[in-house]
């Protein structure tokens, strides 16, 4: 598909509903299977809800809210306030009351949506509190005079003409994670989000007959431009996960061509498949392992620019139709592309996505850049790497304050750079410069072919006693491939050393135990179960610096969760929340080891 040129998601609206109205647009799950609306379809309950939230009193410059979760009224929400000149203003089901507050006083949100009737009891008694906030409206319930159903039929009777926009106005206010401190909302236009489609678009990796399994949250800017806008632009379907815990069968029922994830979910894919090929071992264990270190030899030629042998051909075509096509299955056999953004993916988890014959694609941006700054292609990619920058982006590195040569602060020109954060100018002053140039807080560095490569957050970066700093980020990412390990977080400031807090994998360690004789309930104090983790640590870390691998561990078992606020509605781990909830422990060890 060949790159059009739109000014702002209006024009994105009225292409994609005009020229793809008969195709299947969002799939929702139902009692006899997956159920779909058509572009057409979507279009008509836009042209409604647009109508009914004029009559709620929206116009050019309001704000909408929403907490809710992936749904078609979320994406009929988003589309009727940008056709009215409004900005969207998303949130997640599984955030705190205490931020979805602090976001929709912040954001001066007239109108908030959000998914039933148990979230607007909830957030009821903030109309009393927050004196922009006039409405709140939901999803699912009786249709009440609140009910989002009875407004449609208020919308259709009242109908509400599509609005021209600018593309320097403010299309979304999207909040940041806000792993230190309130979230920040950062204020996109639809120049800034447009400019993202378009860059992507001129790739011509989607076409209309592409579908995807949605669960990447539209709250999260990756979701929102990547999946949602693109996909719309580009005429493609999206079948609606029900939930993180069904994805394995909605895969079988939505078949998707493409998938949009996190590490997270790619990390559990690997470990996935790897555990039942080892459950199974035998014959099966050994094809697998083959099939695999053939399919590196094939991928180590091409990368090199040569031609792989003709036993590695004929095997790997062997191995396709045997081991590849049947893993892929599980997937519902037609996924050919996997997009990978919002933290580092481990290259080990690349390669093997890879290997199967799904190209890995992994792309690189923040909130702040709406989001896409750099990614990898098919035909230009380094597994590893972000890739180049889009078009039209420019990507350099300030070493100024650097701790190791020609690495240095990300920093990035753009078109898809942000207006600023909402109510926060000297914030926004400390990142952008008079230039619109943003600093990233990412360190990282761009290699002689302009491939630009990362290593860690800055903030996330800490010194050890003897002055030497250590970015964890890239080493969590790899021990995480252990599978006896659920979340893990690296610390050492200004220590001697560094230590390894490891949420475990409970099942697993269970299963291990059991079969070493280990008693569950003392599993953790016990000296071989210990001794496990840094057997883990020795075989993962080999190709870090010795003074960034963790010398010993602090294993718990509690769970990591937004709920009780150690990760953001992301799945960012809050550091300094997770170091104060163990600093007893970490001093104890720390004290032990002298």
């Amino acid at each position: 598909m060949m790159s059009q040129r739109f000014k702002t998601l209006v024009d994105v609206y009225q292409n994609s509903t005009r020229q793809f109205a008969d195709r299947q647009l969002f799939g929702t799950k139902g009692e006899g299977g997956y159920a779909w609306t058509s572009y057409g379809q979507f279009a008509q309950q836009v042209e409604h809800f647009r109508g009914a939230l004029a009559t709620l009193g929206v116009g050019r410059g309001d704000t909408v809210a929403v907490i809710c979760d992936n749904r078609v009224e979320w994406a009929v929400g988003a589309f009727a306030t940008y056709t009215l000149g409004a900005r969207y203003c998303p949130m997640y089901e599984a955030q705190s009351p205490k931020d979805w507050e602090f976001i929709i006083a912040d954001s001066g949100a007239r109108v908030l949506l959000v998914a039933n009737e148990t979230i607007e009891r909830q957030v009821r008694p903030l109309s009393e509190r927050i004196e922009a906030l006039e409405h709140v409206v939901y999803f699912d319930g009786p249709r009440g005079p609140n009910s989002f159903m009875r407004l449609l039929g208020v919308g259709m009777e009242q109908p509400h003409p599509l609005v021209e926009v600018d593309e320097d106005e403010i299309c979304a206010l999207i909040y940041t994670s806000g792993t230190t401190g309130d979230p920040k909302g950062v204020l996109l236009s639809h120049r800034n989000i447009v400019s993202n489609i378009e860059a992507v678009q001129s790739f011509e990796i989607v076409s209309p007959e592409d579908v995807s399994l949605s669960f990447l949250p539209w709250a999260h800017a990756f979701g929102h431009t990547i999946e949602l806008n693109l996909l719309f632009s580009a005429g493609a379907a999206m079948g609606l996960a029900e939930s993180i815990k069904t994805i394995p069968d909605n895969l079988l029922e939505v078949r998707p061509t493409i998938l949009l994830a996190v590490p997270r979910i790619f990390n559990r894919i690997y470990e996935g498949v790897h555990k039942k090929v080892a459950d199974e071992g035998g014959v099966r264990q050994r094809l697998f392992s083959a099939a695999m270190n053939n399919a590196e030899r094939l991928r180590d030629k091409q990368e090199d620019g040569g031609h792989a042998g003709i036993l590695t051909r004929t095997l790997d075509n062997i191995f396709e139709n045997v081991i590849f096509s049947r893993i892929r299955e599980r997937f519902g056999g037609r996924l050919r592309l996997a997009i990978s953004g919002g933290a580092a993916l481990n290259p080990a988890v690349a390669h093997f996505i890879d290997n199967l014959n799904i190209t890995v694609l992994e792309g690189y941006g923040l909130t702040e850049t709406a989001p896409l700054i750099s990614c990898n292609l098919p035909n230009a990619r380094k597994i590893g790497s972000v890739g180049r920058p889009i078009p039209g982006v420019e990507v350099f590195i300030d070493t100024s304050k650097s701790t190791e040569e020609g690495t240095g602060e990300v920093c990035v020109r753009g078109p898809n750079v942000m207006v600023g954060y909402h109510n926060l100018a000297d914030k926004t002053r400390a990142v952008l410069d008079d230039e619109h140039t943003f600093r990233t807080g990412d360190l990282g560095h761009i290699d002689e072919d302009g491939f630009l490569w990362l290593s860690g957050r800055i903030k996330d970066e800490f010194k050890l006693e003897n002055g030497k700093y250590v970015a964890p980020s890239a080493l969590e990412e790899q021990l995480q491939l252990s599978p006896f390990i659920d979340q893990i977080m690296l610390e050492g400031q200004n220590r001697p050393f560094v230590v390894a807090l490891i949420n475990v994998a409970k099942d697993e360690l269970e299963e291990w135990a059991k079969a070493q004789g280990v008693s569950s309930e003392s599993s953790l104090d016990d000296d071989a179960v210990k001794k496990l983790y840094l057997d883990e640590i020795v075989r993962l870390s080999a190709d870090f610096k010795s003074y960034a691998r963790p010398r010993t561990v602090l294993l718990v078992d509690d769970e990591w969760t937004p709920e009780n606020g150690i990760l953001t509605p992301t799945l960012k781990l809050k550091r300094a929340v997770v170091v104060e909830r163990y600093k007893e422990r970490l001093d104890a060890l720390y004290a032990s080891s002298k």
